[in-house]
């Protein structure tokens, strides 16, 4: 098991804090692409931390896959509808 470290936006790390995101979604970079189920994630925005462990890691082929595999509210929160998603995920 490795321990990774990801930062991320302040409104994420909130969803994420409060059990509202579930999913975060990177691109396969060669450093995301060493991460396995069972390993600890760092999640850090500013000078908040919180460490949680990975449960699964899913690849998809583009993110229009991932969004139709996946529940938008896990990735986005919940109230975030699936085409907000894609406007949010076009953004970054």
């Amino acid at each position: 098991m490795a321990e990774h470290t990801l930062n991320i936006r302040k409104p994420s790390f909130g969803l994420i804090a409060d059990g509202a995101k579930t999913i975060e979604v990177r691109v396969g970079y060669p450093k995301i692409s060493k991460t396995t189920a069972g390993d600890t994630l760092r999640i850090s925005s500013g000078d908040d931390t919180l460490t949680t462990r990975v449960t699964q890691v899913s690849e998809h082929e583009s993110f229009q896959a991932m969004l139709d595999a996946e529940d938008p509210a896990a990735i986005g929160g919940p109230d975030m509808t699936h085409d907000q998603l894609v406007v949010a995920i076009r953004y970054i």
